[in-house]
C-alpha cells in the first residue's frame, strides 16, 4: 500500500488541483486526494469525497503501471465510480 500512496502522491503533485476530494477505495483501504487548495494533497483518510472511486488493489497497481487503461477498466466494471462523474474524468490526466 506505500508504494501505491507514494505513486499517487508523485502524481497528484504534479498535477494541477482536482478543485474537489477524490477518494479512491481499495477494499478496507482508501486513499484520498484533496485538490480544494492550493495542489492536491494526498492521505489514507477514509474521508467523504466527492467522488469515490471503487477498485481491487491488483487493477489500481495494473493502471499506475500502465499496464491497465482506466477508462478500459471502467467500461469493463473494474472501476465503479460513486459522485461526481465529472471529477472521475479527470482521473485520466492523473493516472494516464
Amino acid at each position: 500500500m506505500n508504494a501505491v500512496l507514494a505513486g499517487i502522491q508523485e502524481r497528484a503533485n504534479n498535477a494541477s488541483p482536482l478543485g474537489a476530494k477524490l477518494k479512491f477505495k481499495m477494499g478496507d483501504n482508501a486513499i484520498l486526494i484533496d485538490g480544494t487548495g492550493e495542489g492536491n494533497v494526498v492521505s489514507t483518510d477514509d474521508a467523504a469525497a466527492d467522488c469515490t472511486v471503487n477498485i481491487s488493489q491488483d487493477d489500481f497497481n495494473a493502471i499506475l503501471k500502465g499496464e491497465l487503461n482506466p477508462m478500459g477498466a471502467f467500461m469493463s466494471g473494474k472501476i465503479k465510480i460513486e459522485g461526481d462523474m465529472g471529477l472521475a474524468m479527470k482521473l485520466q490526466s492523473l493516472l494516464g
